[in-house]
């Protein structure tokens, strides 16, 4: 199956609640009531929102409230009807809804676009202990991304979520075996297109989806920056754009972990926000894929810093997120033609929806 679809995003706080609970909770409630394809719910390292309050998983007090982000994926009929329950419930934070290209079942041959300096983001969503041979099936695809030749890829351990219309939550004595992840890669379109089928071949139920993106940065190297948009489309909705980072743990900036520094230097400048998540397992470039190494000093698992903001201020962020990266990381720049940023404030009107095509 091939066909166009909508990933609907939210950010908010994990002890967000509602009337009834947490709001992750009910969030993934309603994913899992409509049978969404696919959902995860991932917890936060690090960050902070519309209020500017700093929290990381560093120190003791500011812990209590990390990040967490939803994501839901499905034919587009499918993710507008869950939009009005999910608003009904949603007090603070921000949602976003971006086109994607929706693969699953028998996956052939694709023809992505190629335009100078866009690339390719594929996502996959398989369960943490699904397997290819005796191989968890999360390093068997990352190794073989690696060998494709796609620029990057990282594995992100779900808490919640749904995968082929099922709901699985992470138990705390459970092996979790269906729980869902995200792997996440970035690659030039010729080389990801190629590498689809090989995948079909590894999963048993494939689930991926395809967005555009642009690579702004490669190992400290300026390869473009973000589109420069107009405040809304032709439709009058309001343009954002999200950026994000990819990087190790491990990775520094005069002393301190690079993600560490961004979101200093964003929160700094009054970015919107910015939500920082760690991965499992991954790689950049050349270097293998790997995660944590026993005794090692510095921990290498993969990094993601996400910010979204509006296109003026997306160029501020840029240019932090370019002086810090002069050695390390990939950062790439997308458009999110749809967005809502609710507050408890804020009036909650019907959500239109850009008719922009992948």
């Amino acid at each position: 199956m091939n066909e166009d679809c909508l990933k609907l995003t939210t950010y908010f706080g994990e002890r967000d609640r509602t009337e009834d609970g947490l709001l992750s909770d009910e969030l993934l409630a309603i994913y899992g009531g409509h049978r969404l394809r696919a959902s995860v719910l991932l917890r936060g390292i690090g960050g902070f929102g519309r209020l500017h309050h700093l929290h990381t998983d560093r120190l003791l007090t500011l812990s209590e409230d990390l990040p967490v982000v939803s994501i839901a994926v499905d034919e587009r009929h499918r993710i507008e009807a869950v939009l009005e329950p999910v608003l009904q419930i949603y007090r603070t934070g921000l949602v976003t809804l971006e086109r994607a290209r929706l693969l699953s079942g028998e996956i052939g041959q694709v023809e992505l676009p190629e335009q100078p300096g866009e690339a390719i983001k594929l996502t996959m969503y398989v369960g943490r202990r699904e397997r290819v041979d005796r191989t968890p099936a999360f390093i068997a695809v990352c190794d073989l991304l690696h060998r494709r030749g796609i620029a990057g890829a990282m594995v992100l351990l779900g808490v919640d979520g749904t995968r082929q219309g099922r709901r699985f939550r992470a138990q705390m004595l459970g092996r979790n075996a269906d729980v869902p992840m995200m792997i996440i890669a970035v690659g030039e379109g010729a080389r990801i297109a190629a590498v689809l089928p090989e995948l079909r071949g590894l999963l048993d139920e494939p689930l991926l989806t395809l967005e555009r993106v642009r690579v702004c940065k490669r190992d400290g190297e300026l390869l473009g920056r973000p589109h420069e948009l107009p405040g809304t489309d032709e439709h009058g909705l309001a343009l954002w754009q999200k950026l994000m980072v990819y990087t190790s743990h491990g990775a520094m900036h005069d002393g301190h972990p690079l993600h560490q520094e961004i979101i200093h230097r964003l929160r700094k400048a009054h970015a919107a926000g910015v939500t920082v998540v760690q991965g499992i397992w991954g790689f950049h470039g050349n270097d293998p894929p790997h995660g944590d190494r026993f005794l090692q000093l510095r921990r290498q698992v993969p990094v993601c810093t996400i910010a979204v903001d509006t296109p003026e201020r997306t160029a501020e962020s840029f240019s932090i997120i370019d002086e810090l990266t002069s050695e390390h990381g990939l950062v790439t720049s997308e458009m999110v033609p749809a967005m809502t940023a609710l507050s408890s404030t804020q009036t909650r009107g019907g959500l239109r929806l850009a008719r922009h095509r992948f």
